[in-house]
């Protein structure tokens, strides 16, 4: 019995199967480059393991970014922060919130120091992630 599937188009296309076979990703490239298929790989990897949101900003729907938004508020306001800087600090956490849940900026899990993005873009300069799909049995 089939309990889900998902397709994933892309230049090329990699995958990683996490041990017990409970999780499994799919992470696409921009170019069939020398470096391709362990890029993607290490990027499904990071899928498997952190779970993001979206590909980046561009991709977290208004819904998503709506409900970040009136929870940091709702803190910000407990807090006693004035409401003229309120705004300018939900930018700061807006920023923290897509780098720690969107693909492209998350810290790579095999060096915290640079992004996916840099990860990829070290392996081959032609190369950028353009999109990724996880599946998890429970």
């Amino acid at each position: 019995e089939i309990g889900g599937f998902e397709r994933l188009d892309g230049t090329f296309v990699g995958f990683y199967i996490h041990a017990g076979n409970k999780i499994a990703s799919l992470a696409s490239l921009s170019a069939n480059v020398e470096g391709a298929e362990d890029a993607a790989k290490a990027v499904s990897m990071q899928v498997a393991a952190m779970n993001p949101i979206a590909l980046d900003e561009t991709q977290v729907s208004q819904e998503v970014i709506d409900r970040e938004l009136e929870i940091e508020r709702e803190i910000l306001t407990k807090e006693g922060k004035p409401v003229n800087i309120i705004d300018n600090i939900l930018k700061g956490k807006m920023q923290k919130f897509y780098k720690e849940n969107t693909l492209v900026h998350q810290a790579f899990i095999k060096d915290g120091g640079i992004s996916v993005a840099d990860y990829v873009k070290s392996v081959n300069a032609d190369l950028k992630v353009t999109g990724f799909k996880r599946v998890a049995l429970s």
